[in-house]
C-alpha cells in the first residue's frame, strides 16, 4: 500500500532576465500563488509561469503543513500590500540587472582593448622581426653566396648584374633598424610606434630610390638566371653552392633571395595597415601611423609607375641592326599604313597645312642634349687624336740611334732624359689619360644612343598622336598610342634634365682631370730635368746671362720653326685634285647641272648625323649647297643635296670643290692671227711639253680667262694677262696645277688648263716675254 506523500510548497526561481514591467511581474506572482492553491500531480517537480519563469516544487513527506489559509488570500488589503512589495522587489532586481549588464559591458570592452593592444604589439613585432630576418637573408645572398659563386671556374658571365642595386636595398633596411635600435625602446612601449613611423618617414625617399631601381632591373635578373638554367652543368653547380652556403633556408635558386625586395616593398603597406587596424584612434601616434601607411602606398604606386616608364624606355631605346631582308619581312599592311600616315602628317607640317604641336620645354631640353652630344663627340675625337700623336711620339725612339757623338755631354743628357720620358713619365701619363679621360668619354658617348633613339621615337609617336588628338572617342589601339606618347614625353621631360646635368658635370670633371694630369706631367718633367741641371752646358751661367741666352735661343728656334711651318703649309696647301670615280663624276655632273658649279662642295671628313634630317657622309663625297643655314637660322648646319637625299651637314666639314673644266669658255680678250694656232695647255708637264727658255722667245703664256684666288697659295689672274710658268706641276707632282708668277712678282698656283700659249706680240702689253 502506497503511503501518500505530503505536498511541498512551490517557489519561484527567477532566471537572470529583465522583467518587462511591474504588472507582468505581479501577474507572474499571482499565477504562482494560484498554482500553489491548486492540486498538483504527485510526481510533478516543476512548471513554468506565463512570463516564462520556471517554478520548482520540492517534494516532502507532510503536504498539509504548507497548505495556505484561504482567509489570508482573499482580502483586498492583502492583495495591495503584496503588489507593493512585489514592485519594490522588481525595481531592486532591475537595478541589479542594469549594474550587472554595465559591469559586463565594461569587462567586455576592457577585454577587447586588451586583445587589440595584444594584436597591435604582435603586428609591430612582426614588422620589426621580419625586417631583421629579411636583412639577414639578403646578407647571406650577397656576402656568402655571391663570394662562393665568384670562385667557380670558369667564372659566371655577368654575375655582378644579378646583384645590381641590392646593396642600396640592404643599406636602407639596415638604416631603418639602426634608427629603431638607437631609441632604445621596446615594441611594448607606447613610444615605439611613434619611433617606428618617424624612422620610416625619414627614410621614405631613400627607400623609394633604392627599391625602384632594383625593381626596374629585376626583369634583367630573371633573364640572366634563365640563361644560367639553360646550361645544366652550370646551373647544377650554382644550386650546390646555394645549398652549401645557406642550408637552413633550403633554397634551390638565386631568385629565392633576389625576389625578397620585390615582395618586401609591397608588404610594408599591409603591415602598417594591420597595425593601424588594431590601434585605438585616440592613440597619440595614430595620426602619424595613418600618414606612414599612406606614404607606403604612395611609394609603391610611384615605383610601379617608374617601372612602367622604364619598360617603355627599354623597349624603344634599343638599337637594332637589321638587314634589308629583315626589314622587308617586317613590312605588313599595318606598318605601311602607319608610316604612310606619319609621312603625310610631316608633309602637312612642312607645307603649313596643319599646325604642329610645340612643346617649348622639351625643345629646350632636346636642343641642349644635341649640343651636349656634339661636344662629347668633339672632345672624344680630340682626345683620341692627342693619344694617337702621343703614341707616334713614343714609337719614334730617337735615343736608340747612333749619332757617332759618344763623347758629347749634351747628347748623353739628351739620351738619358728621352729614355726616362719614354719609359716612365709618358707611358704613365698615357695610361692615366686613357683610364680617366678616354674610357669615361667612350662610356658617355655610348649612353647618348638611348636618349637619341627615344627622342626619335617620340617624334614618330607625336605624329601618331596628332592624328587622333581631335577625336572624342578613341579605340583601344588609339588609346594605347596616346598613352605611349604621353609616357615617352613624360619620361623624357623627367629624365633628360637629369641626364644633361650629369653629362655636363662629367665633362667638367674630365676637363678638370685633364688639367690635373698635365700639371702632374709638368711636375714630373720638372723633377726629371732638375736632376740634369748641373750637367747642362749652360748651367754655369749667371741668371742674367742664362736668361739672355735662353731668349736668344728661343727666338732663333721660333724663327726656324716659323720657316719650317711656312714650308710645310705651302706643301700641304698646294692644290690637290682627287681623282673621281665614274659614279662620283656622274654625281658631279648631275649636281653641277642642277645647282651650278659654284654650289659644289666636298666633304673634308667623315660626317655622322646626330639630329633629325642629318646626313651621314663619307670623306671626299660631293654635295651641293641648298641653304647655308637650317630652319632655326643656325649657320653651322647647311642644307645640302647629295644627288638623291637632302639633309643637313656641318659647315665646318665642307670644302668648296673646284675641278678645272675640260673645256673652259673662250676668252673674249684672246684673238689669234690668221694662220696661227692657239695651243691650250691642259697640263704643263716636262714629259708632254717641256718649257724651253729661249733668248728670243716667239711664244708667250697667257691666262685664257679670269681666275680668282681662294687662298694665299693661289694667285688671281685676269683673262689675257701674261704670266711666267715657274713649275708645270704642284708640290705633289700633279700637272693639274701650275706655279706661275704674275704682274708685280706675285706667285701662286693656277689651274693649268686656264693657261694658253699664244705667239709673241698678240697679247696685251706689259706681259712677260
Amino acid at each position: 500500500m502506497e503511503v501518500p506523500r505530503r505536498r511541498l510548497p512551490s517557489f519561484t526561481l527567477t532566471l537572470p532576465k529583465p522583467a518587462s514591467s511591474a504588472l507582468a511581474s505581479f501577474g507572474a506572482l499571482q499565477k504562482v500563488t494560484k498554482k500553489d492553491s491548486m492540486p498538483q500531480e504527485p510526481d510533478e517537480a516543476s512548471e513554468k509561469t506565463e512570463s516564462g519563469e520556471e517554478t520548482f516544487i520540492p517534494e516532502a513527506e507532510d503536504s498539509d503543513a504548507f497548505v495556505e489559509d484561504p482567509a489570508e488570500t482573499s482580502g483586498p488589503v492583502d492583495t495591495r500590500s503584496r503588489i507593493s512589495s512585489q514592485d519594490s522587489f522588481t525595481e531592486e532586481r532591475l537595478a541589479q540587472d542594469a549594474e550587472e549588464v554595465e559591469k559586463k559591458s565594461e569587462e567586455e570592452e576592457a577585454a577587447a582593448k586588451a586583445r587589440a593592444a595584444q594584436r597591435q604589439l604582435m603586428s609591430i613585432e612582426e614588422l620589426v622581426q621580419s625586417e631583421r630576418n629579411y636583412l639577414r637573408l639578403l646578407q647571406v645572398s650577397t656576402v656568402t653566396i655571391r663570394s662562393n659563386l665568384q670562385t667557380l671556374q670558369p667564372p659566371l658571365a655577368n654575375l655582378d648584374s644579378m646583384f645590381l642595386y641590392i646593396d642600396e636595398v640592404m643599406d636602407v633596411s639596415s638604416r631603418l633598424l639602426s634608427l629603431l635600435d638607437q631609441k632604445q625602446v621596446q615594441p611594448g612601449d607606447p613610444q615605439f610606434l611613434e619611433t617606428l613611423c618617424a624612422s620610416f618617414l625619414s627614410l621614405s625617399s631613400d627607400i623609394e630610390a633604392a627599391y625602384r631601381e632594383y625593381l626596374a632591373n629585376y626583369n634583367n635578373v630573371t633573364m640572366l638566371e634563365n640563361s644560367y638554367k639553360q646550361k645544366e652543368d652550370v646551373w647544377n653547380e650554382i644550386v650546390d653552392v646555394i645549398k652549401a652556403s645557406a642550408p637552413e633556408v633550403n633554397a634551390t635558386s638565386l631568385s629565392f633571395f633576389l625576389v625578397m625586395p620585390v615582395q618586401r616593398i609591397a608588404r610594408y603597406p599591409l603591415l602598417l595597415q594591420t597595425i593601424k587596424k588594431h590601434t585605438d584612434p585616440a592613440h597619440p601616434a595614430y595620426a602619424v601611423l595613418e600618414h606612414t601607411a599612406h606614404t607606403s602606398i604612395a611609394i609603391n604606386c610611384r615605383i610601379n609607375e617608374y617601372k612602367r616608364f622604364r619598360e617603355v624606355a627599354d623597349k624603344y631605346k634599343k638599337t637594332e641592326t637589321l638587314t634589308i631582308k629583315d626589314k622587308i619581312n617586317r613590312l605588313n599592311s599595318h606598318s605601311i599604313a602607319k608610316k604612310t600616315a606619319r609621312l603625310s602628317q610631316q608633309i602637312k607640317h612642312e607645307a603649313g597645312i596643319v599646325p604642329k604641336l610645340v612643346d617649348e620645354e622639351f625643345n629646350v631640353l632636346e636642343g641642349f642634349f644635341h649640343v651636349l652630344g656634339h661636344g662629347i663627340l668633339q672632345l672624344l675625337e680630340n682626345v683620341e687624336t692627342y693619344l694617337h700623336h702621343l703614341q707616334g711620339f713614343l714609337a719614334c725612339k730617337t735615343e736608340e740611334f747612333d749619332f757617332d757623338m759618344d763623347g758629347e755631354k749634351l747628347l748623353i743628357c739628351y739620351k738619358e732624359i728621352t729614355t726616362a720620358l719614354r719609359q716612365w713619365i709618358l707611358p704613365t701619363f698615357e695610361k692615366r689619360m686613357r683610364t680617366l679621360i678616354h674610357k669615361p668619354l667612350c662610356a658617355l658617348r655610348d649612353l647618348l644612343v638611348g636618349p637619341r633613339n627615344l627622342i626619335k621615337k617620340r617624334l614618330d609617336k607625336l605624329l601618331d598622336y596628332e592624328l587622333i588628338e581631335a577625336k572624342s572617342n578613341l579605340t583601344y589601339e588609339e588609346q594605347a598610342v596616346a598613352n605611349t606618347y604621353r609616357t615617352i614625353n613624360t619620361l623624357l621631360l623627367n629624365e633628360l634634365p637629369q641626364f644633361n646635368a650629369v653629362a655636363l658635370q662629367m665633362i667638367w670633371s674630365m676637363l678638370g682631370t685633364y688639367s690635373c694630369l698635365h700639371k702632374d706631367l709638368a711636375s714630373d718633367m720638372e723633377q726629371l730635368f732638375q736632376s740634369f741641371t748641373q750637367q747642362l752646358p749652360h748651367s754655369s751661367f749667371s741668371p742674367g746671362a742664362f736668361w739672355e741666352w735662353a731668349d736668344t735661343a728661343v727666338l732663333e728656334g721660333a724663327r726656324r720653326l716659323e720657316t719650317l711651318c711656312r714650308s710645310v703649309e705651302e706643301t700641304l696647301n698646294a692644290p690637290f685634285v682627287q681623282p673621281l670615280s665614274p659614279s662620283s663624276q656622274r654625281r658631279l655632273k648631275q649636281l653641277t647641272d642642277k645647282h651650278g658649279s659654284g654650289k659644289i662642295y666636298q666633304v673634308g671628313g667623315v660626317v655622322v648625323g646626330s639630329r633629325d634630317l642629318d646626313l651621314n657622309l663619307a670623306k671626299g663625297e660631293l654635295v651641293a649647297i641648298i641653304s647655308e643655314m637650317d630652319t632655326r637660322g643656325d649657320k653651322r648646319r647647311w642644307l645640302v643635296d647629295t644627288g638623291g637625299r637632302r639633309g643637313y651637314a656641318p659647315s665646318s666639314k665642307l670644302i668648296r670643290y673646284h675641278q678645272p673644266s675640260e673645256d673652259p669658255p673662250p676668252s673674249p680678250h684672246l684673238t689669234l692671227p690668221d694662220g696661227a694656232t692657239g695651243i691650250r695647255r691642259h697640263s704643263y708637264t716636262p714629259e708632254s711639253r717641256p718649257l724651253t727658255v729661249m733668248s728670243q722667245p716667239s711664244f708667250q703664256v697667257m691666262a685664257a680667262y679670269d681666275f680668282t684666288a681662294r687662298g694665299s697659295h693661289e694667285v688671281s689672274l685676269r683673262a689675257g694677262e701674261s704670266v711666267r710658268v715657274l713649275e708645270a706641276h704642284d708640290k705633289r707632282g700633279h700637272p693639274e696645277w701650275s706655279l706661275v708668277e704674275g704682274r708685280g712678282g706675285q706667285r701662286g698656283y693656277v689651274p693649268s688648263n686656264y693657261l694658253t700659249i699664244t705667239p709673241l706680240g698678240t697679247g696685251p702689253p706689259g706681259g712677260f716675254h
